[in-house]
């Protein structure tokens, strides 16, 4: 079982991509993970005295869940292409997006973790913290880290 995560970027649909050349037909769960509106608005350092009214939490839950249900769909559309027997899956994040893929992949059993990366350096690295690279330091399990093609492309011109 391959767990594919998913977030309709450029770097998830290369992950999705290579996933499906180099492991075809194998089974996988495309994961897509939402932010509970409770959540969005703690990383926006805002409280709950300035909470606008007429805000339903849970009314904005359901629609973050519905948009990640149809980003997975998409996400299975796109490894059925590469090649893959896959199904969706969607999560609300816990404490961390990297403890929630963790939890997800022992959920379903998976063998490997496929992801993406944003290929971000220097600084950019530092501050915003890298999901890729802390699932590769804390997994129990192969992971498989994919560029983007711009990334890539860009890291291939600077070996020249």
């Amino acid at each position: 079982m391959i767990l594919v995560c998913y977030d309709g970027s450029a770097d998830a649909q290369a992950a999705t991509d290579r996933a499906g050349e180099l492991m075809p037909g194998q089974a996988a769960t495309v994961l897509t993970i939402w932010e509970p509106f409770v959540g969005v608005v703690a990383h926006m350092g805002l409280g709950m005295e300035v909470w606008p009214d007429g805000i339903d939490p849970q009314h904005m839950d359901e629609l973050a869940e519905r948009a990640a249900r149809d980003r997975a769909e998409q996400g299975v559309e796109r490894a059925s292409d590469a090649g893959l027997n896959p199904q969706p899956r969607t999560h609300a994040r816990g404490a961390t997006i990297v403890e929630t893929i963790l939890s997800e992949a022992d959920d379903v059993g998976a063998d490997v973790i496929v992801l993406g990366t944003r290929g971000l350096t220097g600084l950019k690295s530092l501050l915003l913290g890298s999901v890729s690279h802390a699932v590769l330091q804390h997994a129990d399990r192969p992971v498989m880290v994919v560029p983007s093609p711009e990334v890539a492309a860009k890291r291939a011109d600077h070996r020249r």
